[in-house]
């Protein structure tokens, strides 16, 4: 009966610990005893018993010079763990039929492959008129909302060639005839904080916007792509529909172990 009991109540002094570490997860720096004990909302006395056990453990370390505590190198790895093993496309695939629902357009999920970006998913919204989207095709670096995020946020060392590429070949939009100009199409992307493509999709009638998603060590891994029809969908920058995506798009990166305070988002 004590056993059942104990299975159905938990370990009092384990929840206590995890309040602490959580408490110092969320400071994103390391900290002085007083502020973890204050944001954990216990006393100092008590805090700096369980933070030994916690050092003890490897969970926490303190800096012997400032005295200040911080995650340790075991919190570390089981972050790592965890993060390694999140289906970042199930994940997407969840954030777009959320995003579906919440804006009734088309939404889709664009992954990077070697030759660019591709969408693997798509949802089709909850009205008669839709734009259907194909599946495993790349997208343009340029003519694409997905491409432009993917070429905004990759390191231009190596994207810059991709895009030379395409605008030798005649693939980039009239306007765009040099890679500066593609560069500063691309820095206005980031500015935004999304990649607006309105009135010159590469198929007449349709628009699209798409905003970047970042995982744990603050690297571009997804494109949340919305889809529409010119004239029903909403591109207003500072519209709903846009920043929903753009809600979206941040939020899923969270899951996926982006902190905020990195500042790689801008929007």
């Amino acid at each position: 009966m004590h056993e059942e009991l104990e299975g159905k109540h938990g370990v009092q002094s384990m929840e206590v610990g995890i309040g602490l570490l959580k408490a110092m997860a969320d400071g994103g720096s390391a900290m002085m005893l007083k502020d973890i004990a204050a944001a954990a909302g216990m006393p100092p006395s008590k805090a700096h018993r369980y933070l030994v056990s916690l050092i003890r453990s490897g969970l926490v370390e303190q800096d012997p010079h400032s005295s200040r505590y911080a995650l340790g190198p075991f919190a570390l790895n089981l972050g790592l763990v965890a993060l390694d093993r999140i289906d970042r496309i199930r994940l997407g695939l969840s954030a777009i039929t959320h995003l579906r629902d919440e804006i009734n357009e088309t939404t889709a999920l664009a992954v990077w492959s070697l030759n660019g970006p591709v969408v693997v998913r798509w949802e089709r919204p909850h009205r008669p008129i839709t734009v259907n989207v194909s599946t495993g095709t790349v997208r343009g670096l340029l003519t694409s909302a997905a491409g432009r995020v993917f070429s905004a946020w990759q390191p231009e060392n190596q994207i810059a060639p991709l895009l030379e590429q395409e605008i030798k070949d005649g693939k980039a939009p009239p306007e765009i005839e040099t890679l500066d100009a593609a560069l500063a199409l691309l820095a206005n992307v980031r500015a935004q904080g999304v990649a607006i493509i309105s009135g010159d999709y590469v198929i007449r009638g349709v628009e699209a916007a798409a905003a970047p998603v970042f995982n744990f060590k603050n690297e571009l891994s997804l494109a949340l792509v919305i889809i529409g029809v010119e004239g029903v969908i909403d591109m207003e920058p500072n519209g709903a529909t846009i920043n929903a995506l753009k809600n979206a798009a941040l939020a899923l990166s969270k899951r996926l172990g982006w902190r905020p305070d990195t500042g790689i988002v801008d929007n």
